[in-house]
């Protein structure tokens, strides 16, 4: 299975997403890449820094046709958006798209270290193509050692960190929070012996910063790739698929 993390540049703001996640998905097709990974809230951005929270929010309902530039084929897309759910509450969600299809979305279960404008979502599931079993957890939740262990018990091989480590002024240093993401990808491949994949913002947008985390480690714990630099960046990698 080939795969592929897309480190979006912050420094267009969120506006152009879709343009910019079709050319990498032209990229992927190209590259005979089997699943991309897009970022965090890579459509709208963070609504927790928003003025409006709602304002990019898609409606569950509506996650399909929103998405509908990004159809393709060949290649499996995992996209960080709002979600804005039934009952008026936002989720941060990642759709995932087959085949044109939005064939789940995945809700993020702890938004926040402090406090978000996010309910926190409470299911965890696998995802199931041909090539590949994987499943998801969003940026902190990558932090909480449970996630991972149960979609691994599930069956996952793969799993994709959709983040978005843009931090407004005063915050934690980005740099730092880089490095920490990847030991904790170190850590969630090792304890777990699948593949981790994460997919991170980076650069300078509205006074918010990234150094970008985007990685790809393996089982043993060793990072294979990694995102050099700040800007668009598509890490691409083939992961050996489990004989059945």
């Amino acid at each position: 299975m080939r795969i592929a993390a897309y480190q979006s540049s912050l420094a267009t703001g969120p506006g152009d997403a879709i343009g910019r996640i079709r050319d990498q998905l032209q990229r992927c097709a190209d590259e005979s890449v089997d699943v991309l990974c897009c970022p965090e809230a890579v459509l709208g951005g963070l609504a927790d820094y928003a003025a409006d929270p709602a304002r990019d929010a898609i409606r569950t309902d509506c996650i399909e046709t929103a998405l509908a530039p990004l159809a393709s084929d060949a290649v499996t897309t995992i996209v960080g958006l709002t979600e804005l759910g039934a009952g008026g509450s936002l989720y941060n969600s990642a759709a995932v798209l087959h085949r044109g299809r939005v064939v789940g979305v995945h809700r993020k279960l702890h938004p926040a270290i402090n406090r978000s404008v996010y309910t926190a979502g409470t299911q965890l599931r696998v995802f199931r193509i041909p090539c590949a079993v994987f499943g998801i957890v969003i940026c902190n939740d990558s932090n909480f050692a449970r996630p991972a262990r149960r979609l691994r018990a599930l069956g996952a091989t793969v799993l994709f960190v959709p983040t978005n480590n843009a931090l407004p002024p005063g915050r934690f240093d980005p740099g730092a929070v880089a490095g920490q993401a990847r030991a904790v990808d170190v850590e969630l491949a090792r304890s777990n012996r699948l593949w981790v994949v994460r997919a991170d913002v980076s650069g300078e947008w509205d006074g918010c910063r990234s150094a970008g985390s985007s990685g790809v480690t393996d089982p043993s714990g060793t990072v294979v790739q990694s995102a050099q630099g700040l800007g668009d960046c598509l890490l691409i990698h083939d992961i050996p698929v489990p004989e059945s």
